[in-house]
């Protein structure tokens, strides 16, 4: 599981646009979203760290890395 922390996600309008980015990379992840924490973590077997974080970027997040 990779965890970011997204201080800038602060709705779930935000977390709509988040999770369907991460969906559009790997159709078969396992998105949560807790927004009180502003945190996402996904489960993908096909997408890296690096797909999921440029996936946050482009939807116009920033997304820092939570080491487990």
């Amino acid at each position: 599981m990779i965890t970011f922390q997204i201080d800038d996600m602060t709705c779930g309008h935000c977390a709509s646009i988040i999770n369907k980015a991460l969906r559009a990379i790997d159709d078969q992840a396992k998105v949560r979203v807790d927004l009180e924490r502003r945190l996402v973590s996904v489960v993908s077997t096909q997408a890296t760290i690096e797909d999921i974080r440029d996936a946050i970027l482009e939807a116009g997040y920033k997304p820092t890395p939570v080491e487990a």
